[in-house]
């Protein structure tokens, strides 16, 4: 995609010269024009608000900024306001950084649903969902997709901090603790969760009239965490060793593995948290 400069009005605003840069400066830093504004924006009723800005979505002042400045809450995690993670009704486009990348999928799903009515089965996707969603949103991740029995999700540093990757890993432990999987009679759901630490390309993709669609992560490295996903077992955490080295988590007492991955010509080092 074309590095669009930006409006003279635009830079001085931002102090970067073009879309890339702004993408850039916001997912590695957060909206930090928005925050600016925080104790202008908090001084106007009431809560619940955008955790980065303070901008309200409800009561007086939520009423007020919904019709002044069209404010909701993001759909990729309720607790920040849309303007506040991205510029994708204005400035389509993206920039590389390095983020972690989550993915949780229910293990032996095909046969769960062969043993459930149709309607049993989506009544537990629906609750495998909203347990995700729960846990991921309140680690300040971006819910990337929800495809069939899989929920990815985005710890960008913006906004999840520079403690991405360890977030990321807590969270994982966490999706098996929701999903019943430290119970003695077993989880409600199975779940195996994939992490991984790198660089990646993070914005959002124009359609073919230049409108922009949907606010995603596209790269290799997006490749290897739905691949680690998919070698995880019933209650596992399988985090690469980039994510645990991010992380600054202590892996010496953790299982290790050398995992064969499609399409890579290398072994990738793992560690696996068990809910055991």
């Amino acid at each position: 995609m074309p590095n669009q400069p930006l409006p003279e009005n635009l830079r001085r605003r931002f102090q970067v010269d073009t879309v890339d840069e702004m993408w850039h400066k916001n997912l590695t830093e957060g909206n930090i024009r928005m925050k600016k504004y925080r104790h202008i924006y908090g001084m106007f009723p009431s809560n619940p608000r955008c955790v980065n800005c303070h901008r309200p979505f409800a009561g007086i002042g939520g009423t007020l900024f919904r019709n002044l400045q069209g404010v909701h809450k993001s759909d990729k995690n309720p607790r920040y306001c849309a303007g506040c993670h991205s510029f994708t009704s204005q400035f389509p486009g993206g920039t590389e950084i390095e983020l972690t990348m989550l993915f949780v999928d229910v293990r032996g799903s095909t046969t769960i649903a062969e043993r459930m009515d149709t309607l049993e089965f989506s009544r537990l996707m629906n609750r495998f969902y909203e347990a995700v969603i729960n846990v991921l949103v309140q680690a300040d991740a971006f819910i990337d997709k929800l495809v069939g029995d899989e929920v990815t999700a985005l710890f960008i540093p913006g906004f999840a901090g520079e403690e991405h990757a360890r977030r990321a890993v807590e969270a994982g432990q966490t999706l098996l603790r929701v999903t019943g999987h430290y119970d003695p009679g077993g989880p409600w759901v199975p779940v195996g969760v994939g992490i991984h630490t790198g660089t990646a390309w993070v914005g959002s993709i124009a359609g073919a009239k230049g409108d922009a669609a949907d606010f995603t992560a596209l790269g290799d490295n997006v490749n290897i965490a739905a691949r680690l996903a998919s070698k995880a077992g019933q209650g596992e955490v399988v985090a690469s060793e980039a994510t645990m080295n991010a992380a600054r988590i202590e892996t010496d007492e953790l299982e290790k593995r050398e995992l064969e991955l499609k399409g890579k010509s290398e072994l990738v080092s793992v560690r696996v948290l068990h809910a055991r």
